[in-house]
């Protein structure tokens, strides 16, 4: 470890960091993450005026239950933008809602999960291109969950604002119909419409602990969240979604995730598309 460092880090303390962050997030933090532990953590130790790694996890440990969410908050790691993986969202709008359309028709009701929303740019893609989607069908009732385990990003993609930046990508008929911009203290930044808030409902979820949904769901986005887990937590954890997705419901994946040998409840019919058997 660098000797230039303002606290002590030792092999151990990561090791112990390792082991809090996997037993509560499930998430396996590899050997390459010590430099980011390192830059994130020493920013709590210094805002809670201890004086070492060690004391700090102890604090974690010793059931500070605000703090075990700060900590959380502060390792979990949040990439994400509009329409990122942009062919997902092409076979929502060209076939997943298409085949609900007519297999919903009764009920009229589209079920989206969102698990790993980061600052809500997924689930506003989601939001946008079902209701374009939908836009020849009135009266169909559309319902978006958006969680994630980091508080904070939570409350970012709750408020729904974004640095012009951050849209740059959009096109332009998608970013005049669905974003306002700001004025006074928000110049230079964009608010979704509230069209799209009013169908998602977004909260803070751990995917170890227990859900608390009822419904099923038609389709659920789960995109480079699993890449952090280990292969048994993936297995359970897929096997969770197979269970609360509605028969022939679709998952959507990351890029780099993969279902072989991971579980047997899915058929791949599209590029990290799956549906369940």
């Amino acid at each position: 470890m660098a000797k230039d460092r303002e606290y002590e880090y030792t092999e151990r303390d990561f090791k112990l960091v390792q082991k809090l962050v996997a037993d509560h997030t499930g998430i396996n933090l590899t050997d390459a993450k010590k430099d980011l532990v390192y830059g994130r953590l020493s920013k709590r130790i210094r805002k809670l005026d201890l004086s070492s790694f060690q004391e700090y996890i102890s604090y974690v440990e010793d059931d500070h239950e605000s703090e075990l969410i700060n900590f959380i908050n502060a390792i979990t790691t949040n990439l994400t933008s509009f329409f990122r993986e942009n062919h997902h969202f092409e076979y929502l709008r060209n076939t997943l809602i298409p085949e609900l359309i007519a297999r919903n028709e009764d009920t009229r009701r589209i079920r989206i999960w969102s698990a790993g929303c980061s600052t809500g740019e997924e689930p506003y893609s989601i939001a946008i291109t079902v209701l374009e989607a939908l836009q020849n069908y009135s009266n169909w009732d559309v319902k978006i969950l958006a969680t994630d385990l980091d508080t904070n990003v939570v409350a970012t993609a709750k408020a729904g604002i974004y640095k012009d930046e951050r849209v740059t990508g959009i096109d332009k008929k998608k970013l005049k119909r669905w974003f306002l911009n700001g004025s006074g203290k928000n110049l230079g930044k964009v608010r979704v419409s509230s069209e799209l808030q009013d169908i998602i409902t977004f909260k803070q979820l751990n995917l170890m602990t227990q859900w608390p949904m009822k419904d099923k769901f038609d389709i659920i986005f789960c995109r480079n969240v699993v890449i952090y887990f280990d292969k048994p937590t993936q297995k359970v954890l897929f096997e969770r979604y197979a269970n609360i997705l509605r028969n022939n419901g679709t998952l959507i994946i990351g890029h780099s995730e993969t279902l072989f040998k991971v579980s047997d409840r899915f058929k791949p019919i599209g590029n990290t598309i799956y549906e369940k058997k």
